[in-house]
């Protein structure tokens, strides 16, 4: 960038471009995000004051995070941030950024909650949470619940805690460093037992795109063939779940068939799937339910129906 006079079309028009070169995958989008978390505005005002030249702090901005794009970090952490269900949440590289399949799953959930508690005062743990999306979003909507996210990693936690916190649900939402179940009181018992866990096949990972390469890759890394931790899971979840409890997973690719039978295997006695706006198998649902007892077949026709 030289020393001309940059308008905001004019910027736009040369970083769409240069995005190219470099093979950023959606350069006009991303130029255009970028700009408006310059400016600190919608859309729309780009096209409406396209002339408008930029001052040279607005430039020297830009210039930092088309830097970082150019070289494929995520834009949401150049950006800080990420627009998950109805809050935004504070994401960083040591988090994954949330996608709009889990949204699915945080849906299916709070259409859950009714059928285990009065008014859906449930109990969840959420195992690997990340940028606490899920636990956080799920106290959200039910306000009646108290939950748990465990994770290994201390800066994620921190991340977790400051969302649980901004978004209003800290006195509800406990954090504690855990790797799985290891620092979980098997005392406790949960009605929901929710993970999205590292699920894609170790030698996958380098075929992933540039940007996702650029997360964490604790939270990627699913072992050889992408199950290590949903067996993990599945292995001990029925020990902290309530008699009546329900085990809530995303999955990866091709990976419904497997994820169910490890629940049944470990004494389940129902495992459902659901699937992402893709048509693509997404989320398995598994009932823990006492002997001779039935009563949610509602709640699997409920989750997994479409919305």
């Amino acid at each position: 960038m030289s020393n001309a006079v940059w308008t905001i079309m004019k910027i736009l028009n040369w970083t769409k471009q240069y995005f190219a070169e470099k093979g950023v995958e959606d350069p006009r989008s991303d130029a255009e995000v970028l700009l408006c978390a310059v400016l600190k505005c919608e859309r729309l005002t780009l096209y409406v004051d396209f002339e408008r030249p930029l001052t040279e702090e607005e430039l020297a901005l830009m210039r930092k995070y088309v830097q970082r794009r150019a070289q494929h970090e995520p834009i949401n952490y150049i950006l800080g941030e990420k627009a998950f269900m109805r809050n935004v949440f504070k994401v960083t590289p040591a988090t994954l950024v949330p996608r709009p399949e889990t949204e699915l799953l945080v849906e299916s959930l709070v259409k859950a909650a009714p059928f285990f508690q009065p008014e859906g005062a449930v109990k969840i743990l959420d195992i690997g949470t990340g940028s606490g999306a899920i636990i956080v979003s799920l106290l959200d909507y039910l306000p009646q619940a108290k939950g748990v996210g465990v994770d290994i990693s201390v800066d994620a936690l921190v991340v977790a805690k400051e969302n649980a916190e901004k978004i209003g649900v800290k006195e509800r939402c406990g954090f504690l460093r855990s790797d799985v179940f290891s620092r979980v009181p098997p005392e406790k018992k949960f009605d929901i037992i929710v993970s999205n866990p590292p699920y894609i096949p170790a030698a996958d990972i380098a075929t992933l795109a540039q940007d996702v390469q650029q997360e964490p890759h604790g939270a990627l890394d699913g072992g050889a063939d992408g199950l290590d931790f949903y067996r993990r899971i599945c292995a001990e979840a029925a020990e902290h779940l309530a008699d009546d409890g329900l085990l809530a997973f995303e999955i990866g690719i091709n990976q419904s068939e497997d994820v169910c039978a490890l629940c049944l295997e470990h004494g389940f006695k129902q495992a459902v799937v659901r699937k992402d706006y893709a048509g693509i198998d997404r989320m398995v649902f598994a009932l823990k339910e006492k002997e001779g007892e039935d009563k949610y077949a509602d709640l699997l026709l409920e989750v997994t129906k479409e919305l």
